[in-house]
């Protein structure tokens, strides 16, 4: 009920400023008599003149002000009204009293039914202060709906200049304006007056008489049981069902609360999209023109039997207050904000302040540095020129350093190329004595093989010795013994040419070691001249470089004629290689 007083007030206060003629804010209280008996007759309160004469008895004087008459008001009227009266009248009341002395309707494209609706529509959603006024918002919401309801296409575009327009201005309309807007068809271009009428009336019926949804469907009846086509009206807590959709022969209301539902039904009797309504005295079987309708129907009125439980008001009712309880949460965030920003002010100010008190304090220590500079200036002017007799002597000091340096770096330079040659020199030398020893290890090689051909002609000597003392042992043999042994003379013989054959070979041989000797010799000789030459060099360069000397040899076997020119291992391999030719020599023959 506290809802619907703060409708009822806003009503009322249209009344009241209507009879304020000259708009000082105060009403005669005759005239508050007559409105008052109004208000109760269409209210259904019991009138009592004598109240609001002793209500008023102090104020004999003059005219009571809408502050006086509220508690006359509330205590008299208000608190007395019950849900038995209809809201409609009391609105239109209130609509006669004011509406003539503050609108022309000759110009607008709406009728007076019309504007009343508009004007209800207004008292629903303007703000709850005075005087009344409906912000950019709500207008906004009302036009949407409005384009909805006439199936026109909303022109956001539009709005946004209108909008700019009217927050240069005030940011407001009042219910006249509003009416005027409307009237004028500025967002309704193109739609006829019907088009018009019939969007306003269905927003009306929405927002205002609470028609969640109607229409035309098929009810079963109680008593015949036959199937009658009504105009169903869903309200928040009953649906209404007429004869036809002019709402003139009303039929019966199925009232909702929290005990009902309403269930859809399998098709039976013929009759399709059925669904029931249960209440707790009766049920009721409808039956909608198609499928989607039926659900539709189906959740709407689920959607009314759930606020009921809840204890909720109207959708459109919750949603205005939930508009307006963000509306309300923006503003105090705005409101913290514009703190915020006060405070940020006053803190930009006091650092100004101290910005200003920087300043003054930075100019004086500019002059201070001023002086200062001036001073180290002039210091610098005697720093200066005698930094320039100095600079003057160093550059002196520095050309004859110069010159030393040119001096030393020409020695350097001189110094350098002597060490380069003498290390050419000592690389020429490393080469000279590898040939050097390259030479001594050829040597050493023809020695050896001097020495093994030596030996192996020893030893054929040794054996044709040995062969020659056996011949003469077999020349004085018996002649029977001459025969048997002139074949194994033969036979020796022929060994004995054979081993002649080897000597002459081994002979050749020894002759072309001894020739690769006297090369190698050469070589050696040679080598040693070379040597012998660097060594003066190198003498001559102040014992610069070192000469690498060959190392000390091994011990060496030595035979008959002086040391052997290899080991014992070559030489037991040589004798071994020597044998066994002679035994495939001999076992040739």
């Amino acid at each position: 009920m506290g809802l619907l007083r703060d409708e009822f007030l806003k009503s009322i206060w249209h009344a009241f400023t209507a009879l304020d003629v000259d708009q000082s804010g105060k009403v005669s209280k005759s005239q508050l008599k007559v409105l008052s008996h109004n208000l109760c007759t269409v209210m259904k309160v019991p009138h009592d003149p004598v109240a609001l004469e002793e209500h008023f008895k102090d104020d004999d004087e003059g005219p009571v002000s809408n502050q006086g008459y509220m508690p006359y008001l509330n205590r008299f009227i208000l608190d007395k009204v019950r849900d038995n009266f209809d809201i409609l009248e009391f609105n239109n009341v209130c609509w006669t009293l004011c509406f003539k002395k503050n609108i022309n309707m000759s110009h607008l494209l709406i009728s007076n039914d019309d504007a009343f609706k508009v004007w209800c529509i207004f008292n629903f959603l303007s703000e709850d202060r005075y005087p009344l006024v409906i912000i950019t918002e709500e207008i906004e919401y009302f036009l949407r709906m409005l384009m909805e309801a006439m199936g026109g296409i909303w022109n956001q575009e539009r709005f946004d200049d209108y909008k700019l327009m009217l927050n240069r201005k005030q940011q407001c309309l009042s219910a006249w304006e509003l009416i005027e807007l409307v009237g004028m068809g500025h967002f309704s271009k193109g739609m006829n007056r019907q088009t018009l009428s019939m969007g306003i009336s269905e927003v009306f019926q929405e927002l205002i008489l609470d028609v969640l949804r109607q229409g035309y469907m098929m009810k079963k009846g109680h008593k015949r049981k036959n199937w009658t086509e009504r105009w169903f009206v869903l309200g928040p807590n009953s649906m209404s069902y007429y004869v036809s959709e002019d709402l003139t022969d009303k039929k019966g209301d199925i009232l909702l609360d929290r005990n009902c539902c309403v269930e859809s039904l399998p098709d039976k009797e013929g009759k399709k999209c059925l669904f029931i309504v249960k209440c707790s005295d009766k049920s009721f079987e409808i039956s909608a023109s198609d499928k989607k309708r039926k659900q539709e129907w189906i959740q709407a009125i689920q959607t009314c039997i759930q606020l009921l439980r809840l204890g909720l008001p109207s959708p459109h009712r919750e949603a205005r207050l939930r508009r307006r309880e963000l509306r309300q949460k923006q503003q105090a965030e705005q409101g913290e904000l514009e703190e915020r920003m006060r405070l940020l002010q006053i803190a930009n100010e006091n650092k100004h302040r101290q910005l200003e008190s920087m300043t003054k304090k930075l100019e004086e220590a500019v002059a201070t540095a001023t002086l200062e500079e001036q001073r180290r200036k002039q210091t610098q002017t005697d720093l200066q020129d005698r930094y320039r007799t100095d600079l003057e002597r160093e550059k002196m000091v520095r050309q004859q350093m110069e010159e030393q340096v040119a001096q030393k770096s020409s020695e350097l330079e001189q110094y350098l190329q002597r060490v380069r040659e003498l290390e050419d020199m000592y690389h020429r030398l490393e080469d000279a004595l590898e040939d050097e020893r390259q030479a001594r290890q050829d040597e050493e090689t023809m020695r050896k093989l001097q020495t093994r051909l030596l030996e192996e002609e020893s030893a054929k000597r040794a054996e044709l010795e040995q062969i020659h003392l056996q011949q003469q042992r077999a020349i004085s043999q018996t002649q029977a013994e001459k025969q048997e042994l002139e074949s194994d003379r033969l036979a020796k013989e022929m060994a004995l040419q054979a081993a002649m054959l080897q000597l002459e070979s081994l002979e050749r041989e020894r002759h072309g070691a001894l020739e690769q000797y006297e090369e190698v010799r050469m070589k050696l000789e040679q080598a040693a001249n070379k040597t012998k030459s660097w060594k003066d060099k190198v003498a001559k360069h102040e014992g610069l470089v070192r000469l690498i000397q060959p190392g000390d040899k091994g011990p060496q076997r030595m035979t008959n004629w002086g040391p052997a020119a290899f080991t014992d291992t070559e030489l037991d391999l040589r004798k071994k290689s020597w044998q066994e030719r002679k035994n495939h020599n001999q076992s040739a023959q």
